[in-house]
């Protein structure tokens, strides 16, 4: 039978209840675990982050002044391929 725990709101269903609690448990009991996540969310922050600002600078921003012009240009490129 599944007690109830703390920071599970009373409102799930038995089966909600239940994943949450194999998360939850899992999670919990983790030892090594907790290290490769770390590892995972730190690569990510890097793929989504620190490469999107090195690789993919936001040119329109650059090179035009308002967004009357940004939106010509646009326009202009999607007509002309």
């Amino acid at each position: 039978m599944i007690t109830p725990m703390r920071g599970i709101p009373s409102s799930m269903t038995s089966t909600a209840r239940k994943v949450w609690l194999l998360y939850y448990d899992g999670f919990r009991s983790m030892t090594v675990g907790k290290t490769l996540w770390a590892i995972i969310l730190i690569k990510i922050f890097i793929f989504f982050v620190v490469i999107k600002l090195l690789f993919f600078p936001n040119l329109l921003q650059r090179d035009f002044d308002n967004d009357e012009d940004r939106a010509n240009h646009v326009r202009n490129e999607l007509l002309r391929k």
